[in-house]
């Protein structure tokens, strides 16, 4: 039987954030200034320069047992031996056990993906592309302002799915609900519902702004 390529388990450097989701693709931003971190950091850059992003629970405290892999691929140095760097989301995973928790997390993990989807998803997409125009083109009417959409938006349906859900601001319960289906058509149906309920809101306020102007 021929060999996986992946490793399908591996043990990864974790950090957990507060109200932040990770998604495969998108990029995150980081400062590092926890000393714990620093070291983290500084241990990474001499390895793959890769570690997984978990949401942190500040009701269970604890971290999400589901995350997303970032790479680093720009940094900077600051003073104090603080850093900027600048990650990039790769494939998700899931922590099986913790290997190490001091000085900073390290868990031993195993790679998720979506499965192989049972119809054509293109159509399911597009719906959703729609959905996130009219939001735009409705919350640029609200607030009499000019905003677009970014030009490279995904076109294929996993892609999608992940931008969407990167995009979700202020509700990381959600974010981290469409970040654990392994299913890309559950992921796009639940943001078509989010995005439909999100637009109805919007048209509903904006009939009343133009009935009062």
């Amino acid at each position: 039987m021929a060999s996986s390529s992946k490793i399908a388990v591996r043990e990864l450097p974790l950090f957990p954030l507060p109200e932040v989701v990770l998604f495969p693709g998108r990029p995150l931003p980081l400062h590092i200034f926890e000393f714990r971190y620093r070291i983290m950091m500084n241990t990474i850059l001499e390895s793959d320069r890769r570690f997984g992003v978990l949401l942190w629970d500040p009701v269970r405290g604890q971290p999400a047992s589901v995350g997303c892999c970032a790479e680093i691929i720009q940094y900077q140095r600051l003073q104090d031996d603080r850093m900027k760097i600048l990650t990039l989301g790769q494939q998700r995973f899931r922590v099986l056990e913790y290997v190490r928790e001091k000085p900073y997390k390290v868990g031993l993990v195993e790679w998720i993906e979506d499965q192989p989807p049972q119809k054509d998803l293109r159509p399911l997409a597009m719906d959703v592309e729609q959905l996130l125009r009219d939001v735009v083109r409705l919350s640029a009417k609200l607030t009499d302002q000019d905003i677009e959409l970014p030009e490279d938006i995904p076109d294929l349906p996993t892609e999608l799915s992940y931008w969407v859900g990167s995009n979700l601001y202020g509700v990381a319960e959600e974010q981290q609900a469409l970040l654990e289906m392994q299913d890309t058509a559950a992921r796009l149906e639940r943001e078509a519902e989010i995005l439909t309920s999100t637009r109805n809101h919007l048209a509903a306020r904006t009939v009343l702004k133009d009935t009062f102007n």
